[in-house]
């Protein structure tokens, strides 16, 4: 009987997988005609590493509080992590929510 429950939960370790997966290839559309600047941390305070062209497209892999900036799609505290070390105000990230569309970042 254990041997069927432990076949049990690792299916549904696998399809919890494959729905984490499938949340993090989502690509999210980019304010429309604006460069948004990508930092190095969630928060005005961090340096720019590069600038997002007009029309971009990125993937939300964590979300994490930072300072408050107000952009095309309201006044918000939340970041957005589109790759190692980068990060862009969600408040320029057409997500259809105004709170967190993925899990907050570690650390």
């Amino acid at each position: 009987m254990s041997v069927d429950r432990s076949e049990a939960v690792q299916s549904l370790d696998e399809q919890e997988a494959l729905v984490a997966q499938s949340a993090a290839a989502r690509t999210y559309a980019v304010a429309p005609g604006v460069r948004v600047n990508v930092r190095s941390g969630p928060g005005t305070q961090y340096g720019i590493v590069r600038v997002l062209p007009a029309g971009a497209h990125v993937t939300i892999y964590c979300q994490s509080p930072g300072t408050t900036v107000t952009g095309p799609y309201g006044t918000t505290k939340i970041w957005d992590n589109i790759d190692d070390g980068q990060y862009v105000s969600d408040a320029y990230v057409q997500t259809g929510s105004d709170g967190y569309v993925t899990g907050r970042c570690a650390g």
